[in-house]
């Protein structure tokens, strides 16, 4: 039998991320169309870091960025104060995850590869914290109210970084004419690397201007 006041906590909770999913369409303005300028620009690398929550949201999207033609590496941000900020070079892209924008960690990090000619990204929900100050472009998120229970674990806001992630990767794929036979290639190993057919290619989609 059924637990019906279980099942009723288990949907209420979909809701409220489904409701915080949706609300990223209200993030998308001209700073997303100049992030996505500066991703096509880029001679090297998109290097993605978080702490936390917001750092399994971040290997996520590096991970995602490449298999969708955009080169891309998760820095774990303690490891960056240890010396892995040498990987990155001026002209490089940092995205860095922060919804308080007041990781001390994250900040350091962020501002020592800025000074090495590093642009940095933010995505946060704390537009006058120091995190958004210091960055080269702000993606500020709106996150409804109990979608992150407490205001204190970060579930729905964390879903809206990664789905905001997913739509720039698609949408730099179709910038990059990045292919299906492109990403089954990446893939030997797993089903997608074995299938017989390829989907459509997608419509191709010109640069912003």
């Amino acid at each position: 039998m059924f637990d019906q006041a279980l099942l009723a906590v288990a949907r209420e909770r979909l809701e409220l991320e489904a409701e915080a999913i949706r609300a990223v369409a209200d993030v998308f303005d001209d700073e997303t169309t100049a992030i996505v300028a500066e991703l096509l620009r880029c001679p090297g690398k998109l290097f993605v870091t978080g702490s936390g929550t917001s750092g399994c949201v971040a290997r996520r999207m590096a991970h995602l960025f490449s298999v969708s033609g955009t080169p891309a590496i998760f820095l774990q941000p303690s490891d960056g104060l240890h010396g892995a900020m040498g990987a990155l070079r001026a002209g490089d892209v940092l995205i860095a995850i922060s919804k308080g924008g007041s990781s001390a960690e994250i900040n350091d990090l962020a501002r020592r590869v800025q000074e090495r000619g590093v642009v940095v990204v933010a995505l946060t929900s704390a537009p006058t914290a120091e995190l958004a100050r210091l960055a080269d472009h702000v993606q500020c998120f709106d996150v409804p109210d109990e979608v992150d229970p407490g205001n204190v674990i970060a579930m729905g806001s964390t879903l809206m970084h990664a789905a905001w992630g997913d739509c720039l990767a698609v949408t730099l794929m179709r910038i990059r004419g990045y292919s299906w036979s492109d990403v089954v290639f990446t893939h030997p190993l797993g089903a997608v690397g074995k299938r017989d057919q390829l989907p459509a290619e997608m419509a191709a989609l010109s640069p912003p201007a």
